[in-house]
């Protein structure tokens, strides 16, 4: 596997084919996407830190959500892997869905996994973003991790993707969370998802106790001929949870979409 570096980001990159860059959730960061890495044989797996976190810099002054999608089209264009089918869970899911709406001229497909239309579609949403920084501020990263970590798997999930995610929490940077929680409360894609033309899967584990089963069927319903899939026993992190029948479903909507692109 490399890491290379650009627009600022620092970025995962291994295997060869069409490219499929993969963007974490606001508790993640490139390493949760380890199973997918090496699951997608004859493709070019892409994994970014987003900007603020990892190893990647902070977006400059107070960002906006279109500052993190056109950080992903400079990526693309950068690795010259556009056009690109783009996956994006939770907080990733939000920023890839501005890429389809803003750039979809550099993509072949959409995956949205355990996503939603944004945080700033309801009060109680944006509060708990507030919430969530205030937080991380008191607790610090650790403690933080600790006590909201284990919600993000299902209840009955292997205790190895649950020190995944805990771990993967713990080392999130306040500026760089702050600033993604920012941009999902001020965010809400509803009236915008019958414009995406991107062939698009929309994948929940059954679970989900983050943004759930019902958000993710709003999305596919808003989505003109999205792909709705459940992945039984999995909760907000499924790719990290059932690494392989996540990445089964994701293969084959990947085909389909280069079968038909053939």
């Amino acid at each position: 596997m490399n890491r290379v570096r650009v627009a600022g980001a620092d970025v995962r990159e291994a295997g060869s084919g069409a490219p499929v860059l993969m963007l974490h959730g606001i508790g993640g960061a490139a390493d949760a996407f380890a199973a997918q890495m090496s699951g997608f044989p004859g493709y070019r797996t892409l994994a970014w830190d987003a900007p603020g976190y990892g190893d990647s810099a902070d977006l400059p002054g107070e960002p906006v959500l279109d500052d993190y999608a056109e950080t992903v089209v400079s990526i693309l264009r950068g690795l010259d892997a556009a056009p690109a089918h783009l996956l994006g869970v939770s907080w990733g899911g939000v920023i890839a869905t501005r890429v389809a709406l803003e750039a979809p001229d550099v993509l072949r497909s959409l995956v949205l996994a355990d996503s939603s239309r944004g945080s700033g579609r309801t009060d109680r949403g944006r509060k708990a973003m507030a919430t969530r920084v205030e937080e991380l501020r008191r607790r610090g990263a650790v403690a933080f991790a600790e006590q909201r970590g284990p919600r993000l798997p299902a209840p009955d999930a292997d205790p190895r993707a649950v020190e995944q995610v805990v771990g993967l929490m713990s080392r999130v940077r306040l500026t760089g969370y702050r600033n993604a929680a920012g941009v999902m409360a001020a965010t809400d894609h509803s009236a915008q998802l019958a414009s995406i033309s991107t062939p698009t899967l929309v994948i929940v584990g059954e679970q989900d106790r983050v943004t759930g089963v019902d958000e993710s069927r709003a999305l596919a319903d808003g989505i003109p001929a999205a792909r709705f899939e459940v992945i039984r026993g999995a909760g907000h992190a499924a790719n990290q949870e059932k690494p392989e029948e996540f990445n089964r479903r994701v293969r084959q909507f990947l085909s389909d979409v280069d079968g038909g692109a053939r």
